[in-house]
Formats: structure tokens, sequence, C-alpha cells
């Protein structure tokens, strides 16, 4: 008999356990307090990138994060007021900034990673998922050669510990490969395994699948929390009534610690504010997804356009779409690009991404229900590790062996 799943998040993450749930035979019901697709899903960068296994905190980060409070146009930009507020995150995340740290939260992040990559291929193909899919790889540039050769034992560590080699082009060979960058840069490094594709394709993809295979979808729908009886939920509270469940899957990136209550427990979460402007393509549109490491801001040319994106905001549950930190991309742009522009402008966009402070997500199950599983905390990789979040939530909701160790995504690490 079918058991009836409830996953609460129409992101990509949420879509991603929908799926892989269905695929399992369970009844699955997707609910979101917005529209399908329509949070941090939508206008992100999309890359599916194997390489950024190495986590937020790393040695040295917390200098790098207190210059923010002082450093009117830094990339990462930190409200005195809220790291005040959340203390207990920032003291969490500066006890993370160490070798040994980094290095376990890269391992964790790793595996989530390369099992997305490889499901990515099998989805695309076995539900034919047109979704502006490119295998380019993904080329990092650096403007000085003091970051360029920095870069370099960066490299070297990724190469080393996580197999993860780039191709390095010193500043000649750069112009070359790339011609949309202006002459002079000091070189780059191309990960080769990278790929990328347009989210919001990708959503309204899924979204065709899910239906396909039953799924029922219910927007603008919000979850505040669950009837419990004997320590399993039988229901979800919604705004719409409650609604019946054998279980619940809360995907719900960075709203998550509003549930915290209704958990057991306190996910630590902090909304890590995204921009991006999308545009028409230029008429000397890059041929390779970029990033601009020293700027933090990231260029992807898409079949059918052409974005702007990035920045880290920690601002809380701002609404407000900062006009200063999006010119901040399109001025990095200009920095790097021969014709870094192109109007008019399709889109200007804000998301939060949900920020653990060790850089690894959440997935395991709730203290205050057995059947209650959490899968959120995917910090700047929720699309990037969607597939195999999608995969090992089904395979924990069935009690099947799970195809990556589930360990480091424990709730009891905090």
């Amino acid at each position: 008999m079918a058991q009836r799943v409830v996953v609460v998040g129409g992101g990509v993450v949420g879509a991603c356990c929908a799926y892989y749930l269905a695929k399992s035979g369970h009844a699955v019901t997707v609910i979101d307090r917005g529209a399908f697709g329509a949070g941090c899903s939508h206008a992100n960068c999309g890359y599916v990138c194997p390489s950024h296994v190495l986590p937020f905190a790393a040695p040295g980060a917390i200098w790098s994060t207190l210059k923010t409070l002082f450093k009117r146009n830094s990339p990462l930009k930190v409200r005195p007021g809220v790291a005040l507020a959340n203390l207990r995150w920032f003291l969490g995340f500066a006890r993370k900034c160490n070798a040994r740290d980094m290095m376990a939260a890269g391992r964790a992040i790793q595996a989530l990673l390369n099992s997305s990559r490889t499901l990515f291929d099998e989805l695309r193909r076995d539900e034919r998922i047109e979704c502006e899919w490119e295998s380019k790889g993904l080329l990092f540039v650096f403007q000085t050669p003091k970051h360029f050769d920095h870069y370099a034992h960066t490299d070297e560590l990724l190469r080393r510990e996580f197999a993860m080699p780039a191709k390095r082009f010193d500043s000649a060979a750069l112009a070359v490969l790339e011609p949309a960058l202006k002459p002079g840069q000091a070189g780059g490094y191309l990960y080769e395994s990278d790929a990328h594709l347009r989210p919001d394709r990708l959503m309204s993809e899924l979204k065709r699948v899910l239906l396909a295979l039953g799924v029922e979808l219910r927007e603008h729908c919000a979850a505040s929390g669950f009837a419990i009886t004997n320590g399993a939920a039988t229901a979800v509270h919604t705004s719409k009534g409650d609604l019946s469940a054998d279980h619940v899957v809360v995907a719900t990136g960075a709203w998550t610690p509003q549930l915290n209550a209704a958990l057991g427990c306190r996910v630590p979460i902090q909304p890590g504010k995204g921009y991006s402007v999308t545009m028409p393509r230029p008429a000397l549109c890059p041929t390779y997804p970029l990033i601009f490491e020293e700027h933090r801001v990231a260029v992807t040319p898409f079949a059918s356009g052409y974005r702007i994106g990035s920045t880290m905001e920690f601002a809380g549950y701002d609404e407000r779409l900062n006009r200063k930190r999006l010119s901040l991309l399109t001025d990095a742009a200009k920095v790097y690009l021969r014709d870094p522009l192109a109007g008019p402008v399709q889109e200007e966009w804000w998301g939060w991404r949900p920020m653990t402070f060790d850089s690894v997500p959440v997935i395991d199950r709730a203290p205050a229900a057995r059947n209650v599983l959490v899968a959120a905390g995917h910090n700047m990789l929720g699309l990037s590790m969607g597939p195999a979040t999608g995969k090992l939530v089904a395979e924990l909701l069935g009690e099947r062996a799970p195809h990556v160790d589930a360990g480091p995504y424990s709730l009891k690490r905090f």
C-alpha cells in the first residue's frame, strides 16, 4: 500500500525529494508557501559544480567576515545587528574555521555533489528534461597575479584531497580560451567536470515530471506545524487546513528555523541573501560560465539569456531588493568583460540561501516525530545537491541502504 508523503517546500530540493519518493511508489503531495519553484531555486546561476567542495567556513574566513562589517562594497556583507541577534550561529561558524573541520565538511559536501552530478545525467536521460544543460565546465578568472598565484594552493588541495583537478591557464592562454574577457587578466582555472543549466527551466521540467507521476502540487499553502500522536506526525498543519500524512519531508530552505518548535530542535540556518540580474545575451557573450573570484561574482551564458549573480548578504529576513548589491554585480562584470551587459534587463532578483554554519546540509529525522525528515541547509549548492538529497531522503524514509553515508548530515552534530 502506498504511503502518503507530504513534502513541505517546492524548491529544487523538495522537488527532487518528491521525484524519488514518487518513483519509490509513494503517494506524494508537495506544498509551498508561495509558488512552486519561485524561491531560491528560480534565478540562481545554475551551476552543477562538483568543484565547490570547500565550505564557507575555512581558515582565515573569520577575519574576512569581520572586515565586511567596515567595508562599504564588500561582496560579503554582514549587518552588525543581525550578527548580534544570531550570535550562536556566528560563533558556531567561527569554531568551524579550521583545517580539520574544513576537510570533514568538504568530504560531506563532495559526496552529495558527485552523486548529484551523475544523477542529473540519469534524470535528463530518463525524463527527457530540457533545461539548457551544458557541460563545458566552470572557469575561475583572476584579475591580479597575487590572487591567481594564491589560488594555486587551493588547486593543489583540491587535487590532493578531493581528486578535483583543474586546467590552469596563464594570461595569454586564458585570452585565447575565452575571448569575451578583457585582455590582461592574470589567469584562470577551468573545472571541466562542472556543468550549468537554466534553473527556471529545470523547475518547469520537474513540475511536468512530477505531475506525470501523479504528485499533487499545492501552492500558496504554508505549513505551521504537525499533529503528532505517539511520537509520529499524522498531519501537517497548513494555512489551508490539515493535510494527513504517513511521512513528512521538510525541505523549506531558509524558512526552516521558523519550524524549529514543531521539529523539536534548533536547525541552525541563516538566510544568506543572494542577487542576480538576467538579460539577453550580449553581442560578445562568454563561452564558459565564469566566476570572478576576487569580486565573488558569477556569470552564466544560457542558450536563451545571460545572468550575472552572487554576493552574500546576512540581513535577516529582509525582503527588500538592495539596488546597491545589484550594482556590485554589474560593476564587476564591467571590470572583466569586453561586452558585459545587454538590454533590456529581464529580471532583477534576490533569494535567501539556507546557510548552515558548517556549510553542510541537514538530512535527518526530526526529534519531535520519527516520521518527519528534514532536508534543508544546502547553503549555495541546493541545485548542485538536489538529486542526491532527494534520493537519500527516499532511501532513509524507506529504510533502505543509503547510497551515500547519511552520518555527516545528522542533526546531532549541532
